[in-house]
Order: C-alpha cells, then sequence, then structure tokens
C-alpha cells in the first residue's frame, strides 16, 4: 500500500523527469565566480572527461591544479537519488576546494530515478567511473591508481558505500579510503538520539528528511525488492569485513545522521567524536564527525 509519503515522491519525481533541470537562481556559484570570489581556486583547470557506462555516458568532470599529486579523489554528489548535478556546489565547489589543496578530482554525476531509472543503473555509472578513474589514474591524476580515494555526500554517499562493497566482492580496484557525508545508508532510519530529534525539530520542514520521506525515496531508487541489497543501501550489509577505511562526517542537526552514527557502529569500533582523527584508528579507520551546523546547500 502507498504510503502519503509515497505519493510525495514519486508526484516530484514524476514532475522533475518531466521539466527541464532550473538552473540555481544564486550568481555567485558558478566557478568563474567562485575564483573571482576565492582566489586560492583560480588555479584550478576544469575540464569534462568523457567515460562510457553500460547504460550509456557518464559525465564527469576533471579538477586539477599545478603540481605533483600524492592522492586523487573521486566525488559522488547527492540529491536524493533525484536531483543534482556537477554545477551544484556539493559538487563543483567541493571539487574546487580539493583540487586547490593538491588534490585532483573527478566529480561524478549518473542517471537519476526518473522517468523509469532505478538501481542499480546509478550504481552501475558509478561504477564505470571509478573503473575508467582507477585504470587512467596517471593520465587523469598524476598518481597510482592505489592512491585515488572516493566520496560522496547524502544520496552519494549510498553510491560509493554500495559500489565500495560490489568493487570488495568482485576483487575490483578498491579505493584508498572512503568518505562519506552525511550519507543515506539505510532505507529504513534508524532512531536518532532524543538530542538530535530535539536539534532537528527545530530546523525549517524543507530541510527535514523524515523517516517516512527516507523509506519513500528509497523505495523510489531501489524498488521493494531491493531495499535490503547492500549494493542499494551499505547499511544492510550482514558483513562488513574487507572494507576501506573509512571516514564518516556526520550533521549535528540532520534527520540523516543516524545512519551515519549506526553504520560506523557496525564496524565494532568506537564511534568517535570531536577530535578522532581517522588516522589514529586501525585497519578500517571510522570517524563520525558531527557539523555543528544544519545540513543543507552551500
Amino acid at each position: 500500500m502507498l504510503t502519503p509519503a509515497d505519493l510525495v515522491v514519486r508526484a516530484m519525481a514524476w514532475y522533475l523527469g518531466r521539466t527541464a533541470l532550473r538552473p540555481d537562481p544564486r550568481t555567485n556559484i558558478d566557478t568563474a565566480s567562485l575564483k573571482r570570489r576565492f582566489p586560492r581556486l583560480a588555479p584550478v583547470e576544469v575540464g569534462d572527461v568523457p567515460i562510457i557506462g553500460p547504460h550509456g555516458p557518464v559525465p564527469a568532470r576533471l579538477y586539477r591544479a599545478q603540481g605533483r599529486a600524492r592522492s586523487a579523489f573521486v566525488w559522488v554528489h547527492g540529491g536524493a537519488f533525484v536531483g543534482g548535478d556537477l554545477d551544484m556546489p556539493e559538487s563543483n565547489w567541493v571539487a574546487l576546494e580539493f583540487a586547490a589543496a593538491g588534490i585532483p578530482v573527478l566529480s561524478v554525476d549518473y542517471r537519476k530515478a526518473l522517468r523509469g531509472v532505478r538501481h542499480p543503473v546509478p550504481a552501475d555509472d558509478l561504477r564505470a567511473a571509478w573503473l575508467h578513474a582507477t585504470a587512467h589514474a596517471a593520465e587523469l591524476f598524476g598518481v597510482d591508481a592505489g592512491a585515488v580515494h572516493l566520496g560522496g555526500a547524502s544520496a552519494g554517499g549510498a553510491l560509493v558505500a554500495g559500489l565500495a562493497l560490489r568493487l570488495r566482492d568482485e576483487h575490483g580496484p578498491m579505493p584508498a579510503s572512503l568518505v562519506l557525508s552525511y550519507p543515506f545508508l539505510h532505507p529504513i532510519l534508524p532512531p536518532n538520539t532524543p538530542e538530535t530529534l530535539a536539534l532537528t525539530a527545530k530546523m525549517p520542514a524543507r530541510l527535514r528528511f523524515r523517516p517516512s520521506v527516507v523509506r519513500a525515496l528509497a523505495k523510489h531508487y531501489a524498488g521493494s525488492a531491493a531495499m535490503s541489497d547492500p549494493y542499494a543501501f551499505a547499511g544492510t550489509a550482514p558483513d562488513l569485513r574487507g572494507f576501506p577505511p573509512t571516514y564518516i562526517l556526520v550533521a549535528m542537526i540532520d534527520d540523516l545522521r543516524s545512519s551515519g552514527d549506526l553504520f560506523a557502529q557496525g564496524f565494532a569500533l568506537p564511534v568517535c567524536g570531536w577530535s578522532c582523527s581517522p588516522s589514529a584508528a586501525p585497519r578500517t579507520a571510522i570517524s563520525t564527525t558531527p557539523r555543528r551546523t544544519p545540513r543543507s546547500a552551500v
């Protein structure tokens, strides 16, 4: 039976699937504006990278500054599986900042759960981009494949965590480490702490990810049959052995915080707090670092 949240998500996806992507109304977040506002970003060169996956072209953009790099980063934006693109700040601005700090970035887009697209199509797009990045690491980044890290935010976090499990099982090229930013890792949102619930209750409704909406988005993306597929939602994985070293960033005021917190507990390691460094923990380094601000667009 469809819930009210299911109907809302279906209506939203129907609308998004039939309308052109609206440009962000802000006039100061495009690449040129960001470089003017923040001179440290000016040396970063940006260019598209052609990648073909099993379902067709996969949009990807390379960010690189002059100088020799020691590591590289493949980054995947969020968007609740139905939105987002390479121009959004969560994709473009993040990549610019990493590249300006000396870490070249391949920012990857993927097919959204619109017009009948479902899991594993977006995951297949990401897998194709990752295999391309590691196969051409020297050419793209100037580093070995073993020095390429992988990260994603929100729904992008779900995609990269699922890919890590898939690569582990396929004996594919594993990321040097994984970065999960406010990740969407469970199709059914785990309970949040009373403290987090009290904080999120004060948030504007448009910034909330209530449990009913999280479940509806997960079902829309994966379908009922794949809700428990670890490649769709790594939080359902019964075995996390072989997972790469991982850094988990959660927002202090965010409904999704419980997903990142619970995933960290699955490694049977202490959940790190404000001062925990991932490099201080053993082989699978898990750090959940709460941000004090609500999770929202930059």
